[in-house]
């Protein structure tokens, strides 16, 4: 037989959580109420922590293959146009010679219908006055070293000749070739006899 409690024997006993209470009622169970020990907290916590990681792990891995692929192409594009310069970086200096070339020809041809040397000496001078204009306007410069001291770093001594001058001791008395500089960078060194 069932003994039936009172209701003062109830209250004695530990009354269970309302929720719980609420629970058993409606016949209910939820698992996030469930019990868990901090061990599994601890793990679910870090799978979390892994699960982040490798999400930033990944983009960070395609961050870096898309940065390689451009580098990659930035590299091909300025090996590409670096070739193409070196083709074709002269293209402006060849068109700009092209119209010296063409007097060059007129007056060859000129010289062999005429008799007049002055008309020909005119315009070769003309023609040597445009190509050192042009030259200029490239950047390209004589360096002056008639009178000029002696110096091994800019020009080159072809001989030594005595002079009578002691002024002139040392210095270029003579240039056998010209020199040049484009840019201020010396492309030709000036072959000179210096005095003794």
């Amino acid at each position: 037989m069932v003994k039936k409690r009172s209701h003062e024997e109830r209250h004695d006993e530990p009354m269970p959580a309302k929720e719980t209470q609420e629970n058993q009622v409606t016949g209910e169970y939820d698992e996030s109420e469930q019990s868990t020990t901090p061990g599994e907290k601890e793990s679910a916590m870090l799978r979390e922590a892994e699960d982040e990681m490798l999400g930033k792990l990944t983009e960070m891995q395609d961050m870096y293959l898309r940065l390689s692929a451009e580098f990659d192409n930035y590299r091909k594009r300025t090996l590409r146009e670096k070739i193409e310069l070196v083709q074709t970086g002269g293209e402006s200096v060849i068109r700009n010679l092209l119209p010296i070339i063409d007097d060059f020809d007129r007056a060859i041809s000129s010289m062999r219908t005429t008799d007049d040397c002055s008309a020909v000496k005119a315009g070769l001078e003309l023609i040597y006055v445009k190509i050192n204009d042009f030259l200029r306007q490239n950047g390209v410069r004589e360096i002056e070293a008639i009178n000029e001291p002696f110096n091994s770093d800019l020009h080159d001594a072809v001989t030594g000749m005595a002079v009578d001058d002691d002024a002139m001791k040392g210095r270029i008395i003579e240039v056998t070739q010209k020199g040049y500089t484009l840019n201020e960078k010396v492309i030709r060194h000036p072959k000179v006899v210096v005095g003794e």
